[in-house]
């Protein structure tokens, strides 16, 4: 009895440890909560379209100053680079057989005019004569004959001393335009001819100018089909300009028209848009990129980048919030950037949340925690 009773209080203390221990491991460690994610929700709105394409500028206006005469170039009056107006004097011609044209032609029509008197005379008194047959008819037709002839000759002679006096005015070259005037092709002393293919210098006018903006036909093709649908609503939209340097151009150009024809040999089509340019910025020539607006979606859905993400087949795919609020895959349709964001215009519904933010083991059909997800926030 004394061992009995001694060992009773040891086996209770052996019972109740087993008793606390079993009662730990039978209901385990707690379960953690779904892990938290940053969601947007998806609404239908009115999307601008914009879209950044090449371009080079090309001059409002430009003339090339050719000769109309031959000679030997006297004297330039002009300062390359300078802005020129519209019939300013470019270059002089030596005009010494030209002034003597004229004078040859002046001399001639002077003769002619001096015949008109006495043949016209001749006329009117065979005339008289011929009514009292005095002479013969044949003679009075004769002599109204050479009275026309004369004056024709006064006509002819005429038009000759016009000729000179062109060709007199044409030694002095002017400019055929307002504008900047490029490189002297030649200097004093030099032959020039009529007509030749070379030009003695250029005239532009840079204020306003043209920047001529190559888009894919395929593009154009797809804007115009979506128009046609009533997906898209054109108007006129003003165009940003992007210079070399990086910078935007300060002045808004206005799109001008699109070229009819698409270039078999690179399947582009040209857009042509006009810029003011009052302090000659832009030159003939530049490279420039061109920030132009397409069009409008009336019931666009922009999914911000973070979102969207690739399948192995390179399909577009984002991670929306299921039923019971679990991470569903979807695939989607979204051809086109507007800003930090994509359109989407299949596989997603206005009022779906999109995970933006989530770990990077979140897996489909894992259960997820919503939360509002701000750019901020990134």
């Amino acid at each position: 009895m004394p061992f009995c009773s001694s060992r009773l209080p040891v086996l209770g203390v052996i019972f109740l440890g087993s008793a606390m221990l079993a009662g730990c491991g039978g209901s385990g460690p707690p379960k953690p909560p779904p892990p938290e994610v940053g969601v947007v929700t998806l609404q239908a709105e009115a999307v601008q379209l914009t879209t950044v394409l090449p371009g080079r500028t090309e001059s409002y206006r430009a003339s090339d100053v050719r000769p109309q005469v031959n000679g030997i170039v006297q004297r330039r009056l002009f300062t390359e680079g300078g802005t020129v107006t519209a019939g300013q004097p470019l270059y002089q011609i030596d005009p010494s057989s030209y002034r003597a044209a004229v004078t040859n032609a002046r001399g001639a029509l002077g003769n002619a005019q001096a015949t008109v008197a006495s043949s016209e005379a001749l006329a009117r008194r065979y005339g008289e004569l011929v009514k009292i047959n005095a002479i013969s008819k044949q003679d009075y037709e004769n002599a109204l004959a050479a009275a026309r002839q004369v004056r024709a000759n006064v006509e002819m002679q005429r038009g000759n001393l016009q000729d000179a006096e062109i060709n007199l005015s044409r030694t002095t070259i002017r400019a055929p335009i307002s504008g900047r005037i490029g490189i002297s092709s030649f200097t004093t002393g030099a032959l020039v001819t009529a007509q030749q293919t070379a030009p003695l210098t250029t005239i532009q006018r840079l204020d306003p100018i043209y920047v001529d903006i190559q888009q894919s036909s395929a593009d154009l093709l797809k804007l115009r089909q979506q128009m046609l649908a009533g997906q898209l609503s054109g108007g006129t939209t003003p165009v940003q300009l992007i210079l070399e340097t990086g910078s935007q151009y300060p002045i808004v150009g206005q799109l001008r028209f699109a070229d009819v024809t698409v270039d078999p040999t690179t399947g582009s089509q040209t857009i042509r848009a006009v810029f003011p340019n009052p302090q000659h910025l832009l030159l003939p020539g530049m490279f420039v990129r061109a920030k132009l607006t397409q069009g409008i979606q009336s019931r666009g859905m922009l999914v911000p980048q973070a979102a969207v993400s690739r399948d192995p087949r390179g399909r577009p795919t984002a991670l929306v919030v299921g039923p019971g609020n679990k991470a569903t895959l979807r695939i989607i349709t979204a051809d086109q950037a507007v800003g930090d964001n994509w359109l989407v215009t299949a596989g997603l519904k206005p009022g779906e949340k999109v995970i933006v933010e989530a770990g990077p083991l979140l897996q489909p059909g894992a259960p997820v925690t919503p939360q509002p997800w701000h750019p901020s926030a990134k």
